[in-house]
């Protein structure tokens, strides 16, 4: 029986060989246990060790890193060898991604852990899955073995990480990542190849993490600071792999409308606001205020209740994720025969389609040949009705940042300039809505929003600089609306 020690700051590892005495210590924040020796494993095993003791998913490596273990027992990873049995499709080719082996880690032989020895010691997901054989860290451990990678392959012939098991036409969602801009969002963070700081926090993986408070240490973690080191959001800026905290091991909530707390709003919603004190009056990344009703500006005495936005009510509990996280099957509808498993990792809310109903790798298409299933399959519109809903959205929006961009045209220069004061103008809080209009996907994120901060803005604009709006075009309810600036 294992005996529980007290709580110390220090890591100690019992050696294989039959000795009573301590092994090697490191720093870390753990709990130490003394108990029997590990047995040691068969050459076949490549130097891994699996469960110490397996009825109770124990590994070997949870015998020193109490918290670790305690977390990950928590995952779909430390049943995943009882997942596949309980399928019914149980095949030689699905358990190497439901043990421990080479599969997910820098391990190239293949003859290793389960793959080399059948034993049930290497069932499920375990620690070395993705930090490697343990066997040396566990009879001389030190600091900086055993390192994980968060990089996910992206083609160029890596085979370690995510994407060895997470891929493939049942659950493609590395393949389906690849061609996003969240894999190659770290491109879009150096200026002349030097890391812009203002852009790190959301376009690095490895500054996202470190922004997250992430302090887990993996061989990319000190890399970064070039566009030839930086990962791009990758499986693991999203998803913890020692957490079941949230479902699908998500590092935040997809649910919370609280920005600061939702894991999509904590990077899309940089720059939802006009900020006066600066020079720029357009947004970045405003999606998740938008779906929140809150992003724009809103000249004095305007209100706007966030519960008027379908995509942000309670009706769409997922909020971004309900529409852009779709996962469905794809058959050939000649055949009926199974192509593809979509799995919602291209972040497409209507995707262009086949004819089959998988997404294309060319996004451009026109609105009739997108697909709504996303709107659908929330129970709010049918398929027709959200195209239809879409394309008055788009109409509407068009006519009223065309006029409203027709009328700034006519105001003084001066009052679109900074000012060092931050002053606040009309003219600068109208360009930043017709700006946030313009913005992709503000039409369908929340037009309601989007449609009265418009008719608001070209109601302040005639107000303020006596321009006339165009005549029959409807500003109700900001049609009588009462202007008074304060000047910053």
């Amino acid at each position: 029986m294992w005996r529980h020690g007290m709580r110390r700051v220090i890591s100690c590892v019992v050696p294989v060989a039959l000795l009573l005495s301590v092994g090697s210590c490191v720093d870390e924040e753990i709990v130490y246990r003394e108990g029997p020796n590990f047995v040691t494993p068969p050459a076949s095993a490549a130097n891994f060790v699996g469960y110490s003791d397996q009825a109770s998913s124990r590994t070997v490596c949870g015998s020193c890193h109490i918290s670790a273990q305690a977390r990950w027992q928590e995952t779909a990873h430390a049943d995943a060898f009882a997942t596949l049995e309980g399928s019914g499709h149980m095949q030689g080719s699905c358990q190497r991604c439901h043990t421990v082996n080479d599969q997910g880690n820098a391990v190239t032989d293949t003859v290793a852990g389960w793959r080399g020895t059948k034993d049930t010691r290497y069932h499920d997901v375990q620690c070395e899955s993705c930090h490697g054989p343990g066997l040396q860290h566990v009879t001389s451990p030190q600091r900086g073995q055993m390192l994980p990678s968060i990089h996910a392959d992206t083609g160029s012939g890596v085979t370690n990480g995510c994407a060895e098991c997470h891929s493939g036409t049942h659950h493609p969602f590395v393949e389906e990542w690849r061609k996003t801009r969240h894999a190659t969002s770290y491109t879009r963070a150096y200026g002349g190849g030097t890391l812009n700081p203002s852009c790190q926090g959301c376009h690095v993986g490895q500054k996202v993490l470190a922004n997250w408070g992430v302090n887990t240490n993996y061989v990319e973690k000190d890399l970064g600071q070039t566009v030839a080191t930086g990962e791009g959001v990758t499986c693991v800026v999203c998803h913890d792999p020692h957490n079941a905290a949230n479902p699908n091991q998500l590092r935040y909530p997809v649910d919370s409308r609280d920005p600061e707390n939702n894991l999509c709003a904590r990077c899309h919603s940089r720059r939802s606001n006009p900020d006066f004190t600066g020079n720029r009056d357009s947004p970045h990344a405003p999606h998740g205020p938008l779906i929140f009703g809150t992003a724009g500006w809103f000249p004095p005495g305007v209100e706007f209740e966030e519960t008027e936005s379908s995509h942000g009510s309670e009706r769409n509990p997922k909020l971004c994720a309900g529409c852009h996280v779709q996962n469905y099957a794809v058959t050939d509808q000649a055949t009926g025969n199974f192509q593809v498993q979509v799995v919602g990792h291209r972040f497409l809310a209507i995707p262009c389609v086949d004819a089959n109903g998988a997404p294309t790798d060319d996004q451009n298409c026109q609105l009739a040949q997108r697909s709504f299933r996303s709107c659908s399959a929330s129970g709010c519109h049918t398929e027709s009705t959200a195209r239809s809903a879409l394309a008055s959205a788009e109409s509407d929006i068009a006519l009223l940042t065309g006029h409203l961009d027709n009328m700034l045209a006519q105001v003084p220069a001066s009052e679109k300039l900074p000012a060092a004061s931050g002053k606040v103008t009309v003219a600068r809080g109208a360009t930043f809505n017709s700006n946030l209009a313009k913005s992709h996907g503000a039409e369908v994120h929340n037009p309601f929003l989007v449609k009265a901060l418009l008719r608001a803005s070209i109601t302040a604009v005639s107000q303020q600089y006596n321009i006339p709006a165009p005549p029959g075009l409807s500003l109700a309810p900001y049609d009588q609306m009462n202007l008074r600036m304060n000047p910053q």
